[in-house]
């Protein structure tokens, strides 16, 4: 059952792709993001025993190449008919850290649902609050002030 607020083009597409591109042991998951301007952009993980990237870190670099600057939600679809899955703690941190406005479609015993990746990740680590701001390198480092400040 899917909700109301759940991109069902978006759902279909990262469908499609697990279905005709995962196969095997190497690629078993697939991803699709819609860009703010409406363009979809897909791919599959890369499993490997070292850590290869999930399919959801694909999507992320492909989007940069093509120039989508700005995603606005996220899928991921497990091959064999596994349906929508919830991205793991990796790719949570790194989707908050790339679109912190990120809308990521999960499972919920209700249906899927679209909600924000804030959500996956409360109390999170935010990257950019703990970075130095070097424009003022002449007073010293300062650390840039926190989300929850």
């Amino acid at each position: 059952m899917h909700t109301h607020d759940v991109d069902e083009e978006l759902v279909a597409a990262a469908t499609e792709v697990a279905r005709t591109r995962c196969r095997g042991d190497n690629h078993t998951v697939a991803a699709a993001a819609r860009a703010a301007d409406g363009r979809i952009v897909t791919g599959v993980n890369a499993y490997h025993f070292t850590g290869g990237p999930c399919a959801e870190l694909v999507v992320l670099g492909t989007a940069a190449a093509q120039g989508a600057d700005d995603l606005a939600t996220i899928v991921a679809v497990g091959d064999r008919d596994r349906g929508v899955i919830s991205p793991c703690g990796r790719c949570r941190q790194a989707l908050l850290d790339y679109f912190p406005a990120l809308q990521v479609i999960v499972p919920t015993p209700d249906g899927l649902r679209a909600v924000p990746v804030t959500a996956l990740l409360p109390h999170t680590y935010v990257w950019a609050d703990h970075q130095l701001d070097t424009s003022s390198w002449s007073e010293g480092p300062v650390m840039r002030p926190s989300h929850d400040s």
